[in-house]
């Protein structure tokens, strides 16, 4: 067991997405996953039906705790909901874990379409959050309400992933999966360079948790000591093995299949 990550996220009862997929994949690939709670979610295949935030002193503290004893080699944050969560979050980032390699997933809506974000904590989320990434995780929807741009072609991507850039991250991973097309094509923007990845995409249901799930095996790869692209293809493969073995539970947008084996190169 190699690499810890703390992460700092909501937590979803059907185990698809969130804490449990950020677990189940640290794991999978072979690292250490430590979790500050910040909420949470009543939740299943068909939806949220209920969403119940962690007091800030428990998430102050949760991570307090972890980063003071165990430490960590990478943080990744996922479900932050309210302006509060991402001010106390990144004042201990700041505090006790500022040169620790940070995956920053913004997470804003749910795959069933509940809000997992309120409007009013976007902008705390790009004025405190985003400068202290190493790396960015959005989809097209959530790169589009942190930059106002819209995006409806893979050129329009690369603008706003730039723009993205601008806001203070290190590095940028913008996730074509809401796009059209037989083809998923991320785009990844480091130090003003873009490079396309592309995949088939698989048509399925079996999509619940794959943001979380990247986000959290990229993290997984920086803890470990990889570089920033070897850790992008890492959990790229990762999740598109993951979503071609899903189980196929819940009727609705079902859980990936985060135990697969991992092989690589």
């Amino acid at each position: 067991m190699k690499g810890r990550v703390l992460i700092i996220a909501g937590s979803d009862s059907g185990g698809g997405a969130g804490i449990q997929a950020d677990i189940k994949a640290v794991t999978a690939l072979g690292g250490y996953a430590a979790t500050a709670i910040t909420a949470i979610t009543v939740q299943n295949t068909l939806g949220v039906s209920a969403v119940h935030d962690v007091p800030l002193d428990i998430i102050k503290g949760q991570m307090e705790a972890v980063l003071s004893d165990i430490g960590a080699d990478c943080l990744k944050t996922g479900m932050l909901s309210v302006e509060g969560v991402i001010e106390t979050v990144a004042e201990v980032i700041g505090r006790l874990a500022p040169k620790v390699p940070l995956v920053v997933d913004p997470v804003m809506v749910a795959k069933g379409g509940a809000p997992l974000l309120q409007p009013s904590a976007v902008m705390a989320l790009r004025q405190r959050l985003l400068p202290q990434a190493t790396l960015v995780t959005p989809n097209i929807p959530e790169a589009e309400a942190l930059t106002g741009l819209k995006i409806h072609t893979t050129a329009e991507m690369g603008l706003v992933a730039s723009r993205l850039a601008t806001m203070g991250p290190q590095a940028v991973l913008l996730k074509g999966g809401h796009m059209e097309g037989d083809t998923v094509t991320d785009l990844l923007v480091v130090d003003g360079a873009i490079e396309f990845f592309s995949s088939p995409r698989l048509q399925t249901a079996s999509t619940h948790g794959t943001g979380c799930t990247l986000a959290s095996s990229i993290a997984c790869g920086l803890a470990q000591g990889m570089g920033l692209r070897d850790a992008v293809m890492l959990a790229r493969a990762y999740v598109f093995k993951a979503i071609a073995t899903a189980p196929g539970y819940g009727k609705g947008h079902g859980p990936l299949n985060h135990g697969h084996t991992v092989v690589r190169a």
